[in-house]
């Protein structure tokens, strides 16, 4: 009776351990915004409360303008690290790269803050070769900070041209195919994608052929992220953390964690920027 008694006390003790829910795999998400648009809606305090309920290991943000960053940052350093937007309001999107006042806000923004890279800005075809993409071209270099574009492949070949040794992270890896992704990782060693903004990678827990292939031929390139490009998406950052944990695990173990956050902090490190633990 005594030894029954005693097993049942072992077996109670065990319980909770032996039904305890795994622990959430680490993500980085490498693409979210904080503009002036959410301030209101999505107040800071809310925004890193979201943020920590995505249970979140960093994330990579920027903004219209960059207050909203410094904003985030300055209320959880350990979680966010900021990257420099070029525009000062979203309005300026289509604009930017002919706005030589553009140069000075980055030039005085740099001086002031630290930050891990410039961007997301959106540049397209022969305008990535005007003055004020070139000045952030060389910007980037100066600081030994990666640029975040939103661009065509024509935009991405010319800022490599520019700078061969230009560190580029490639949003929504372009929104372009596969094949298309593979032959410009191909030909950039130091090219980088996001998958911000895009399922056609995984549906229903399943990676897709196609760009499994894609995944295991260049194991270190690619990262996660949401893309919050207007207020209402920061509610859609918990479900898209899920997401990601809901794909990530089709993949074998050691290239599903540097999708999920290794690949990221690698870059990160790149530009010297010392992340909080």
């Amino acid at each position: 009776m005594i030894r029954h008694s005693l097993l049942a006390i072992v077996l109670i003790a065990a319980a909770p351990a032996a039904f305890a829910q795994p622990a959430a795999m680490p993500l980085i998400d490498a693409h979210v915004h904080y503009s002036h648009d959410a301030w209101t809606t999505v107040p800071t305090d809310e925004a890193i409360a979201i943020l920590r309920r995505s249970n979140l290991r960093k994330v990579l943000v920027s903004s219209s303008s960059d207050e909203g960053t410094q904003r985030l940052y300055k209320a959880a350093p350990d979680l966010i690290v900021p990257e420099l937007r070029p525009y000062r309001s979203r309005g300026e999107i289509s604009t930017w790269f002919r706005d030589e006042t553009i140069i000075t806000h980055m030039e005085e923004r740099l001086k002031q803050y630290r930050y891990v890279g410039i961007g997301e800005f959106h540049l397209y075809g022969e305008s990535a070769d005007l003055p004020v993409p070139r000045r952030m071209v060389q910007l980037a270099k100066q600081h030994k900070l990666f640029l975040h574009a939103h661009s065509d492949i024509d935009a991405v070949e010319r800022i490599f041209k520019q700078d061969p040794q230009a560190m580029v992270l490639w949003a929504h890896s372009g929104f372009d195919r596969p094949d298309a992704v593979r032959a410009l990782l191909q030909r950039h060693p130091n090219l980088w994608a996001d998958l911000a903004f895009r399922n056609d990678h995984a549906s229903q827990g399943k990676v897709d052929a196609a760009w499994r292939s894609l995944f295991e031929e260049f194991p270190d390139r690619f990262m996660v992220g949401t893309d919050t490009f207007t207020p209402e998406r920061w509610y859609y950052i918990e479900e898209h953390a899920k997401y990601s944990r809901g794909w990530l695990p089709d993949l074998p173990a050691p290239l599903a964690e540097k999708i999920a956050y290794r690949n990221a902090e690698a870059l990160f490190a790149r530009t010297g920027f010392k992340v909080d633990r």
